[in-house]
């Protein structure tokens, strides 16, 4: 199967969401499974992961629902409180839905070290007995707190979002090339080639733009820990889903089938139990 392993549902609410700008229209809107569906069959990909945008339960609800109903949803990245004093309890319960692949935390919007947090370790420390991932969402400067976190719980599966939202814009590369190299010596990280269209310019990006960090991030984490994501569709702010895509396969394009495979699919198949 290939596995678009990185997008987004919602129905849109201007309290919730205002994190959708004056200057993001285009997403300004509902974007649920019927939208979806006919975009990855025209591109021959056969499911999705559906991750949240949203921190409340009310959004892994929602999602789960959606993967119930649509078939093609082959898995749910929920949200539940890491911090909480409950959050065993409320794992355990989410848990019973085998939809439920993993959690994640909106981390590019907390302190740098957010992750070192005794709460939020306390959290994730609970995660590998639901046999649940941990998706890491985060900008370059928070790198160095994530590879002390993976350090930390070194067997719980981890997976860095849009390859830690480097400046593709400005071209700025160094800092992150080295904390990728060094967050991808961990063997429970993996690393999804997503996102990376809205942190380049959104409206004069070219395909080489993206060839430096997408040789970082081959380099450091290899074949087997790499997983395609397309973040529709929040990618529309920058490109439409074929186009983001095509970045990806022509990098690929040089490959040998069965590595073209495990990009496209079977590592995420594998990393979300699917």
């Amino acid at each position: 199967m290939k596995i678009d392993a990185h997008q987004h549902f919602w129905k849109y609410n201007p309290v919730r969401d205002a994190w959708i700008d004056d200057s993001m229209t285009v997403i300004r809107k509902d974007f649920l499974p019927q939208d979806l569906k006919p975009i990855l069959e025209a591109n021959t990909i056969d499911g999705c992961i559906a991750v949240q945008a949203d921190q409340s339960e009310n959004e892994t609800d929602f999602l789960l629902q959606c993967a119930i109903e649509n078939p093609f949803i082959k898995g749910v990245v929920g949200w539940v409180d890491l911090l909480s004093d409950n959050v065993e309890e409320r794992l355990e319960y989410y848990s019973k839905n085998n939809i439920l692949k993993g959690v994640r935390h909106i981390v590019q919007a907390e302190a740098n070290d957010f992750m070192l947090r005794k709460d939020f370790q306390n959290g994730i420390s609970k995660l590998q007995q639901f046999n649940l991932t941990y998706d890491i969402l985060v900008f370059p400067p928070q790198l160095e707190a994530a590879i002390q976190l993976v350090r930390e719980f070194p067997n719980q599966k981890f997976v860095l979002d849009h390859i830690a939202k480097p400046y593709i814009k400005d071209a700025k590369i160094h800092d992150w090339k080295i904390n990728m190299s060094t967050l991808a010596k961990a063997p429970n990280v993996y690393c999804k080639v997503s996102g990376m269209v809205t942190e380049a310019d959104l409206k004069q990006w070219r395909l080489s733009d993206f060839q430096p960090y997408l040789d970082v991030v081959f380099e450091a984490f290899g074949i087997d820990r790499i997983m395609y994501g397309s973040d529709w569709p929040v990618c529309l702010l920058a490109a439409e889903y074929q186009e983001q895509l095509n970045i990806i396969e022509t990098y690929i394009s040089r490959f040998s089938s069965d590595d073209k495979i495990k990009i496209m699919g079977n590592n995420a198949i594998r990393f979300y139990n699917l």
